[in-house]
């Protein structure tokens, strides 16, 4: 993209604020966009599955990003995105500078966090992996149709801890009061950073977008501010350059909000740095009001009188016939959490959202995901999930079948083929490839009927995050 087909106030804007840098900022235009790869903890760090992580080393000629230990670049023509360890969740594709939010957060196993614009997915399931899986993250996106985009890479990214609502921030706000130990506010902008992945955006660009920008900004810090706990930490993050919606947004809320402190802000340049750029403060509530906080919570959750989704015998029988299975199908899986009754779906809420909040506070709130989808109920069977798939390692089921990435049989199966297996083979099968899980089977007859989710069966190329 040449600097001509860029808007001229934005051009003139940028001159301003960066002086005798603004030529080789605009030249980086010219440069091809940035693309990269994040492993992801939760599956990589098996001495089996870091055989995989080492393969794609090698076959996609990756090259690491310097704020992100986990992170990779990587050049066309390679198309991780397309490859069976992508369906598998080994690694998340997720521009390069974006990876910077999540590290400067870091988040710790075991607090209780919240992403509040989450979609799709690239800060939420790297903030669960550097909780290993321990604590709760409620993962949030605003719109339906992109909140289930981020349910799907939740699951396939085998997250267990994570429970993905779909509110406005002013409705997370009523319902957990200083709840939070840190936030990620990853917040609609402006989208200057996206300019050379995606030129038409540079056409949406306008000096009133940005004020509207940050206007929205505005609104929703001060919905997160009410979340945080006191001594927790917020990360505000933008993929654009202008202050307004930056530095000036910080001023502002540090202002309004004194017990508000500015511990560091982090600024990635195209044109310094190998990314398309991007912007992070860190910020720090003062205080430790725990009586307060404690009377938050009690007031959030007065008047419903439950500490729990309602048991009814549904739920129970549903709950004793999926232990019944998994004592037989699931030697190694242990069973912890709330179970949830959605219809036909049965899931686990995280055990932690038990222990410090009040499940009554998900009623009347969109959920597509309660935490983990463990199972299918119809009429008198039930059907393993196929999030639960992608949560277990093989060794935690009775049966596993597994393929190599450069093999037949694995694009087979992705395409949504049934596939020959030995005739010993029966049952509820998990189907891995390389010692990643990637989904279901059911084996019969010599045959692994394919229970892939049709939505999953074919591997398509994954759009970069920005």
């Amino acid at each position: 993209m040449s600097e001509e087909r860029l808007p001229a106030a934005y051009t003139t804007n940028m001159r301003e604020m960066l002086g005798q840098e603004a030529d080789a900022f605009l030249d980086s235009y010219k440069a091809r966009r940035t693309q990269g790869l994040r492993f992801n903890r939760l599956k990589s760090t098996s001495s089996f599955n870091h055989r995989a992580s080492e393969h794609t080393l090698s076959l996609f000629g990756l090259e690491p990003v310097p704020w992100c230990p986990e992170g990779y670049y990587y050049e066309e023509p390679a198309r991780p995105g397309r490859h069976p360890y992508h369906a598998a969740g080994l690694y998340y594709i997720q521009e390069p500078s974006a990876m910077s939010a999540a590290e400067l957060l870091s988040p710790l196993p075991g607090e209780t966090v919240l992403d509040l614009a989450a979609a799709p997915g690239g800060k939420t399931t790297h903030i669960a992996a550097l909780m290993k899986g321990q604590g709760l993250l409620i993962s949030n996106e605003i719109h339906p149709e992109r909140a289930k985009i981020l349910a799907e890479n939740v699951e396939r990214l085998g997250l267990c801890n994570t429970i993905v609502t779909s509110g406005t921030p002013g409705e997370l706000s009523l319902r957990f009061p200083q709840t939070f130990d840190r936030i990620m506010l990853d917040a609609p902008c402006s989208g200057e950073g996206m300019f050379r992945k995606d030129p038409a955006a540079a056409l949406e660009w306008s000096p009133k977008h940005v004020e509207m920008c940050a206007a929205r900004q505005w609104d929703i810090l001060q919905d997160a501010y009410i979340m945080l706990k006191p001594g927790g930490t917020l990360a505000y993050s933008t993929c654009t350059f202008n202050r307004i919606e930056n530095e000036e947004v910080i001023a502002r809320f540090t202002d309004s909000y004194p017990d508000m402190e500015l511990i560091t802000s982090k600024r990635l340049w195209p044109h310094l740095q190998k990314g398309e750029g991007h912007f992070v403060a860190l910020l720090r509530k003062g205080g430790s009001d725990e009586a307060e906080q404690s009377r938050s919570k009690r007031s959030s959750g007065s008047g419903r009188g439950k500490t729990g989704p309602r048991t009814n015998s549904a739920l129970r029988d549903a709950f004793q016939q999926f232990q019944a299975w998994a004592a037989i199908e699931l030697p190694g899986f242990a069973c912890q959490g709330v179970p949830l009754l959605f219809g036909e779906s049965l899931y686990l809420l995280p055990e932690s959202f038990k222990d410090t909040l009040h499940a009554g506070l998900l009623d009347g709130l969109r959920v597509p995901r309660a935490g983990l989808h463990i199972a299918h109920l119809k009429k008198n069977r039930i059907e393993p999930a196929h999030a639960l798939a992608m949560a277990l390692q093989p060794e935690q089921a009775a049966r596993n079948f597994n393929m190599t990435e450069d093999g037949p049989e694995i694009h087979a199966w992705l395409r949504g083929e049934s596939l020959p297996v030995p005739a010993e083979l029966h049952g509820w099968t998990l189907v891995s490839v390389d010692g990643l899980p990637v989904g279901w089977g059911k084996a019969s007859s010599s045959q692994l009927k394919n229970h892939l989710p049709k939505g999953l069966r074919i591997l398509k190329a994954h759009i970069d995050e920005h």
